[in-house]
């Protein structure tokens, strides 16, 4: 409904931000990691907006960024996780090791989210990890579908990261910095994709 709030920080306290909009005072629920990286008061802010609308009330939950709004969406659509759930889990994760967190299928990273226990954290990584691999691929591609092939390329590309992240999680990495890793190995390396042996071994350098 409200795609955006765009005015001047009047007031900041603990997950909550008052936005002076032309006059008018707008209160925008906001994770602790949002409020760290907020501007001073008085200064111009803009904050990407979800709208929770229900028989008695009506609030916004407001990120510094469109990649934050659309993670707090997937977030919120999976069973048991409301907003101020998704608040809590991206007040502890920044988009990139909750993605990294969701791919590898590292539940406990998400459980240290305040309120988020264990078997709501793995249903978090069974229900999301499909729609964040399709966004993964896609930046790796540049949405360009170049990567889509009849002769199975992707396949054989997404099985060398898969067992690329899987290699490094055994040695003892932790699985959120491995894909970090094997992910800018790819970003920057497209023939890496299709060879598991240079794709762990670049990967390796990535990590010390």
């Amino acid at each position: 409904m409200i795609a955006y709030v765009n005015g001047i920080l009047e007031s900041l306290e603990e997950g909550n931000a008052v936005v002076d909009v032309n006059g008018f005072g707008i209160n925008v629920n906001i994770s602790g990691s949002t409020m760290d990286r907020m501007p001073g008061i008085g200064e111009a802010v803009r904050l990407y907006t979800y709208t929770n609308v229900k028989e008695d009330s009506f609030t916004l939950f407001g990120f510094l960024s469109r990649d934050e709004l659309n993670l707090f969406k997937m977030l919120i659509t999976v069973n048991g996780i409301g907003p101020k759930g998704g608040l809590s889990i991206l007040s502890v994760m920044t988009p990139d090791d909750l993605r990294f967190a969701i791919m590898s299928g590292d539940s406990k990273s998400i459980s240290s989210a305040p309120g988020i226990g264990k078997k709501t954290a793995e249903r978090i990584t069974l229900e999301l990890r499909d729609k964040i691999k399709v966004t993964e691929d896609e930046m790796l591609t540049g949405g360009s579908g170049i990567a889509i092939a009849d002769d199975g390329l992707e396949a054989e590309a997404s099985s060398a990261r898969d067992e690329a992240v899987a290699a490094l999680v055994a040695l003892g990495y932790n699985s959120a910095a491995a894909m970090k890793a094997v992910r800018k190995v790819l970003a920057a390396n497209k023939q890496s994709a299709e060879d598991t042996e240079l794709l762990l071994k670049l990967s390796l350098k990535e990590m010390f």
